[in-house]
């Protein structure tokens, strides 16, 4: 089987009705970036920080995957698919997907302040207070600004060995997840499903820009990729 990378962004969760976060003035949810998704953030008021992301749980156990997140799924009775994915969200688990990256943590796990490697399941609030065994504070298993991307290494290994790859609902703009492009064989082809694409053929010769929406395009390539 040849293998499909799929690198998905914001815009596929927004369309099962997940905000995407930061607005137009770069606000997430009312508060500077540099309050909620910073290390610093958490130290200076760990309560508000902690508050955030239990807004955006709480959110996330209310929707469901939808026609793009299911046509990934489809894909795997084809090709071997690895998704890598800058959501915190579990809609490709949840939609069926096997093989799923989350380069910037997950939403539904936590950790303690001290460790990256005990890493809990978690679908309750967070609050100041909550330890893990050993006593020390949790906090989500998110990759905040300024810290490192653990599983960027692994990511790079899979694009590497991508045949197709496919891009949905990302700006491109979030590094290191967007240089992701670049590790791909130069042969290799690409497609960008998204209604405002943020990257031209002229990044890429053999780029195919689909301008849809994540659900609209998703499985009508989806379909392409099977015919062939």
């Amino acid at each position: 089987m040849k293998n499909i990378v799929v690198l998905t962004g914001a815009g596929i969760s927004a369309e099962s009705g997940l905000k995407t976060f930061r607005d137009a003035n770069g606000l997430w949810e009312g508060h500077d970036v540099m309050e909620v998704a910073t290390p610093e953030g958490f130290q200076n008021n760990p309560e508000l920080v902690l508050e955030f992301y239990n807004q955006r749980r709480r959110q996330l156990l209310t929707v469901e995957p939808n026609a793009a997140h299911k046509a990934l799924v489809t894909l795997e009775a084809y090709f071997n698919v690895h998704i890598i994915t800058q959501n915190v969200d579990d809609l490709h688990e949840r939609a069926g997907s096997s093989r799923v990256l989350h380069l910037h943590g997950e939403l539904l796990k936590a950790r303690n302040i001290n460790s990256t490697n005990e890493i809990f399941e978690c679908k309750q609030d967070i609050l100041l207070g909550d330890t893990c065994k050993n006593g020390f504070q949790l906090r989500p298993h998110i990759v905040w600004f300024g810290e490192a991307v653990p599983l960027f290494e692994e990511a790079i290994a899979i694009s590497e060995k991508a045949d197709y790859l496919i891009i949905i609902g990302t700006s491109m703009q979030v590094y290191p997840a967007a240089s992701l492009i670049d590790f791909v064989n130069f042969s290799t082809p690409i497609y960008f499903i998204d209604p405002k694409p943020a990257i031209t053929k002229s990044k890429k010769n053999n780029l195919t820009i689909i301008a849809e929406t994540a659900v609209t395009g998703t499985p009508t390539l989806v379909a392409s990729l099977i015919d062939k």
